[in-house]
């Protein structure tokens, strides 16, 4: 379905700094560049670049990922800010769309740029307080009360629910079937996603070496395939686990092996959602406290659990055969999930 603009042409920015960022933009880049000119700007940040590649994004690299520490993270954004400043003062755009992206916001700011924002992540409270004050409308999953926002200087009237979270955006989108994935086709197959330890809102006490020692141990016949964020924790893994586990060395598109994959084991972020509306059994691990996974485990599609222990056994049930009635559960709530972009439109036509 096609949403007409009331202008005729315009300059759109997207500031990506994450995959689910890209996997969630993707689509309203696609839609958005049959009638405007649209730049995508990124940073240095593997996970990122890959991904644009396989998805065969175009984006302007601008700066470099600041790693876990503050410091690094503070002259990351400063170093960012004034590359991505001289790229966008020849770009001159009409407006910048983000996920709160702090040095676009800044940056937005200071050319007078008009600045829409999406955000399902109240709980990153150090990239709401540098953008939030900082931008025009807010964009929200309607499963996140507008107060969560409205505390970090926006008023209620420039937030906009929409009836969907993030992650069914990313769940309906193609893939790309060409490319094999390193997993025995007769087994089942056990997929973890290790947590994030470099965002501000981490708390940096991971549970995921003890949770990859008991499912390795116990599903030793079972394909376990590991996806991790970061080189070092890649590197890291492999010389900890060894052939006991796969931990992927390249990026391949998430949804590839979720496709491929009779287990989920998330840490609550993007992918663990995304699993969750695919119908596949999901187990969220030392999830940072969020609406998403609130809302998926309250429709009994994520089991939380942090015990190693008590996973085993949750496994073992999720293996011994298909359920049907989740996966039907997954089915209709993605189906009834509205589009974003309808809501986006009507924004950028309102300002």
């Amino acid at each position: 379905m096609h949403f007409p603009f009331q202008s005729k042409y315009l300059k759109i920015w997207f500031d990506i700094l994450t995959p689910k960022q890209l996997l969630f933009f993707e689509p309203m880049i696609i839609r958005l560049k049959k009638d405007h000119t649209v730049i995508c700007t990124s940073r240095k940040y593997r996970e990122v670049m890959h991904l644009a590649k396989i998805r065969r994004l175009k984006v302007v690299i601008a700066g470099k990922h600041g790693g876990a520490e503050k410091y690094g993270k503070l002259n990351a954004s400063i170093s960012r800010m004034n590359h991505l400043s001289r790229v966008i003062k020849e770009i001159s755009p009409d407006i910048l769309i983000s996920f709160c992206s702090p040095e676009a916001a800044r940056i937005a700011y200071g050319f007078n740029i008009k600045h829409i924002a999406f955000q399902d992540s109240p709980h990153a409270e150090a990239v709401m307080r540098l953008t939030i004050p900082l931008v025009q409308k807010l964009l929200i999953p309607w499963v996140i009360p507008k107060k969560e926002f409205t505390k970090f200087g926006i008023d209620e009237r420039n937030i906009i629910s929409y009836k969907a979270i993030d992650a069914a955006v990313i769940a309906k989108r193609k893939i790309n079937k060409k490319y094999s994935l390193p997993l025995d086709n007769r087994k089942k197959t056990i997929l973890i996603r290790v947590e994030e330890e470099q965002a501000a809102y981490s708390s940096k006490n991971g549970r995921i070496i003890s949770i990859i020692k008991a499912i390795s141990e116990e599903f030793k016949n079972n394909n376990i395939i590991v996806l991790g964020r970061y080189s070092s924790q890649i590197k890291f893994l492999k010389k900890r686990f060894g052939k006991k586990i796969t931990v992927l060395n390249k990026v391949v598109d998430g949804k590839k092996l979720l496709d491929n994959c009779n287990v989920f084991v998330g840490s609550g972020g993007t992918m663990t959602a995304e699993a969750a509306l695919l119908g596949i059994p999901t187990i969220s691990y030392n999830a940072v406290p969020n609406f998403i996974e609130k809302y998926l485990v309250r429709k009994k599609l994520v089991v939380r659990e942090n015990s190693p222990v008590h996973m085993i056994s949750i496994i073992k049930g999720f293996l011994s055969g298909v359920d049907k009635k989740t996966k039907l559960k997954a089915k209709k709530t993605l189906t009834q999930m509205e589009d974003p972009y309808q809501k986006l439109v009507k924004v950028i036509n309102s300002l």
